[in-house]
């Protein structure tokens, strides 16, 4: 199925011509988009492959991180990239590593975050969850399998780790190769909420 969107402004179209595809509802249509496709075939993986990730790789993965938006471009956080062995034995004193062979800690810097000036709301969460989610999609678009976790014992990974007073651990990112079961990319039909449950057009 086609349809052309009429709107000059569109990039994701060729000569306006989309390729749409039916949603998981009844009246849903969305045009064919890569983006989409990889956000669906996203999992959570809690059982890794004994196998090596490339230095490429990860630094891929770490340059998805950079390119992240943040607050006022502020970019207040920073990440800790374990590669080695003894340091994923560090992490699991603090949080379960599933045997993943690599691993991200995404801190935040909250002396250094932008803040809401109406009420004081900080960014540095919502700095720290888009960079994890930026190097957790270019991972699953390289290959590998992740676990976004935020189960873990602070203290523990601060120390671990030497983080300093001014940075918060926020996130922590699990990679290497799945030894799972691939999941269906439809299985968000089931297991996520309609969109008519999620959406509120123009105003509550």
């Amino acid at each position: 199925m086609t349809h052309n969107c009429n709107d000059a402004e569109c990039s994701a179209c060729s000569s306006q011509e989309v390729s749409v595809k039916s949603g998981a509802f009844s009246g849903e249509y969305f045009c064919e988009s890569g983006f989409l496709n990889l956000a669906k075939k996203r999992f959570s993986v809690r059982r890794y492959k004994d196998i090596p990730v490339k230095s490429d790789i990860i630094d891929t993965i770490i340059e998805a991180g950079r390119v992240a938006p943040t607050g006022a471009n502020l970019q207040a956080y920073k990440v800790v990239v374990i590669r080695s062995k003894s340091g994923m034995e560090k992490l699991a004193k603090g949080a379960k590593n599933c045997g993943a062979p690599n691993a991200f800690i995404i801190c935040s810097e909250k002396g250094k975050s932008f803040k809401r000036p109406f009420d004081g709301k900080l960014m540095s969460d919502i700095d720290a969850s888009i960079v994890t989610d930026h190097m957790m999609l270019a991972a699953t678009d390289l290959g590998l399998g992740t676990l976004w976790m935020t189960y873990f014992d602070p203290q523990i990974i601060r120390d671990e780790f030497n983080i300093p007073d001014t940075f918060e651990p926020v996130n922590i990112l699990l990679a290497g190769y799945s030894d799972e079961k691939e999941a269906s990319p439809d299985r968000h039909k089931t297991m996520r909420r309609k969109r008519i449950d999620m959406v509120v057009e123009e105003a509550f």
